[in-house]
């Protein structure tokens, strides 16, 4: 089996001379001039030039990482309106996927992302949504007013209900759903799969290239039965994200993944086996659960 090659920055690894060299040349166009675009973009707080760049950014790092997109239902998606956004999370290229949708978009990502190196800038400049989950009640009401001011600016707000990226195992939080009813628009639900596989992250630095990715877009869901609708969506997501071919979702295998002790996360009881493993090990140990830092 032929030894993995580390690219330069630590974060990502290729399986040959080959993709090194791909890998390499993708890397210094999408951190150099493309970066370069979204940041001065950003920098002058115009909210339609900002998202152009975004949106061209993750493009062109779709195109260069060979994935292939395969789109369903944006016929469920209306431009003119503004939605919460509620995609499965499986992979950072989740983001490269949600891209294609035909809306403006706005992010809610984690106090954590903001403290890296290239992200956090951009994060920061580009106005999106810094949230601290340990900071319930106060840091809910700060997501709310920062969500108005996304939906006034025409914009759609991006949550990853699962908050975190382990696997299609992880059960939904309902702060998404709870914040469309509170902006009174409705929820997006988009199934993405295989985007796992583009980039392991936090589990291994691997990078593939060529890559099937499946985003499937769902009717939206009214703001006033949203909060009511959560765990049905959520099973309608589950199921089509089974079903999708030759994409497939990211499982959870705790001893392979980790038990991520000291953070908290849910374990949807659609899947009891794998909820009374993860039960019985925090049992044992004495960890509480606590939202995962990883997204």
């Amino acid at each position: 089996m032929p030894r993995a090659l580390m690219l330069p920055g630590g974060r990502a690894e290729v399986s040959s001379q080959r993709e090194w060299v791909r890998a390499a040349i993708a890397g210094t166009w999408l951190f150099g001039p493309m970066y370069a675009l979204v940041y001065g973009a950003a920098t002058t707080r115009h909210r339609g030039a900002t998202h152009w760049a975004m949106r061209t950014w993750a493009r062109g790092a779709g195109r260069a990482a060979g994935i292939r997109f395969d789109l369903r239902g944006l016929d469920h998606v209306d431009p003119s309106l503004s939605y919460v956004i509620a995609p499965l999370h499986e992979g950072f290229a989740d983001v490269l996927a949600v891209h294609h949708l035909p809306l403006r978009l706005r992010w809610v990502a984690r106090d954590e992302i903001y403290t890296w190196r290239l992200v956090g800038p951009i994060l920061r400049r580009s106005g999106q949504i810094e949230v601290s989950p340990e900071d319930g009640h106060r840091g809910y009401r700060r997501l709310v007013r920062a969500a108005q001011d996304a939906v006034h600016d025409g914009e759609s707000v991006v949550v990853f209900p699962q908050g975190s990226l382990l696997g299609i195992e992880t059960a939904f939080q309902p702060g998404a759903f709870h914040l469309a009813r509170a902006l009174d628009i409705p929820v997006l639900p988009v199934v993405i799969t295989g985007t796992h596989r583009v980039w392991e992250q936090p589990f291994r630095p691997m990078l593939r290239f060529g890559q099937p990715v499946t985003v499937e877009v769902f009717p939206a869901i009214p703001a006033d039965i949203a909060v009511d609708s959560m765990r049905v969506v959520e099973s309608a997501m589950k199921d089509a994200a089974f079903a999708h071919e030759p994409s497939r979702p990211r499982r959870y295998v705790p001893e392979r993944d980790g038990w991520w002790d000291g953070y908290r996360f849910a374990i949807d009881p659609r899947f009891p086996d794998l909820a009374a493993r993860v039960e019985r090990h925090r049992s044992l140990l004495g960890v509480a659960s606590s939202p995962l830092r990883t997204s």
